[in-house]
């Protein structure tokens, strides 16, 4: 199951008289349920690299003079990977995690590069192609918008 189906389905539990939801497929578990505005994914230990489970909690962010990884000129020209959704990023899988890139990485196409939460849901940002890391352009635990350019790459 693939990220936009999953969108699509909570869409439509969004929208229905629906309370409580749940579907198995290949090793993946999607459970809904509405209770208030919440929200919950579960995955199985199979898929957890690569779907971060909902309750992730995140710590407070270290002053942003802290990263250095962050780039501080803010250089618009080049390729990026932006964000697909208003959220907020975070560069690792949980707080006190390894980031998924630093600066210096090359990554290869697919993988993932960040996540963005959006209504208690970790989304998985994933590079558009082969690429190295040019600069971090967002501080871990910052709120971004659609098109904010979150990482400067170098295409190879």
């Amino acid at each position: 199951m693939n990220l936009q189906e999953i969108k699509k389905i909570m869409e439509l539990f969004d929208n229905s008289n629906i309370a409580k939801f749940s579907v198995k497929q290949e090793g993946f578990e999607l459970k809904l349920q509405k209770a208030g505005a919440c929200n919950v994914v579960q995955t199985t230990p199979q898929v957890a690299a690569q779907i971060a489970p909902a309750v992730v909690t995140p710590a407070v962010p270290e002053v942003a003079a802290s990263v250095p990884s962050v780039s501080k000129d803010k250089d618009m020209s080049g390729d990026f990977v932006t964000s697909p959704m208003v959220g907020t990023f975070y560069r690792s899988p949980s707080p006190g995690a390894a980031p998924y890139v630093n600066v210096g990485d090359v990554v290869k196409k697919g993988q993932t590069v960040g996540i963005i939460e959006a209504m208690k849901i970790m989304n998985e940002i994933e590079a558009d192609f082969d690429c190295k890391i040019v600069a971090i352009e967002v501080n871990d635990g910052q709120p971004v918008e659609y098109g904010t350019n979150l990482i400067k790459v170098a295409k190879l």
